[in-house]
């Protein structure tokens, strides 16, 4: 099966959950998001897989200097606003198979692997 990981290096979370899948012998497809951000449709697939909304997979403080933490926007207007701002997205997210999950802590990432 397929293991990938939205990575970002810089991040110390994406850092230890990408070391932790290594270290469990899992050699995942890294993609770096910020820069090969996923597409609108990959973004609903991932935020379907996940089973949450597209707000809760954005960051916070990243979400509000994009302008996208206004209320009224729906859920393809922040999907499109992540495509556009990847920055915006919370990672790491790693995809296995119909399953994904938020490296946040990086254990968790282990249920689907």
């Amino acid at each position: 099966m397929t293991v990938t990981i939205y990575h970002n290096p810089r991040c110390s979370k994406s850092r230890a959950t990408l070391a932790l899948l290594q270290d469990k012998g899992v050699e995942p497809t890294i993609v770096e998001y910020l820069k090969d951000p996923p597409s609108a449709e990959q973004l609903k697939g991932i935020i379907g897989k996940l089973g949450m909304g597209p707000r809760e997979l954005m960051r916070k403080k990243e979400s509000k200097e994009a302008g996208l933490d206004d209320p009224t926007l729906d859920d393809d207007a922040l999907i499109q606003g992540m495509v556009a701002n990847p920055i915006v997205i919370e990672r790491p997210i790693v995809v296995s198979g119909d399953r994904a999950r938020l490296g946040r802590p990086p254990e968790s990432v282990l249920e689907i692997v």
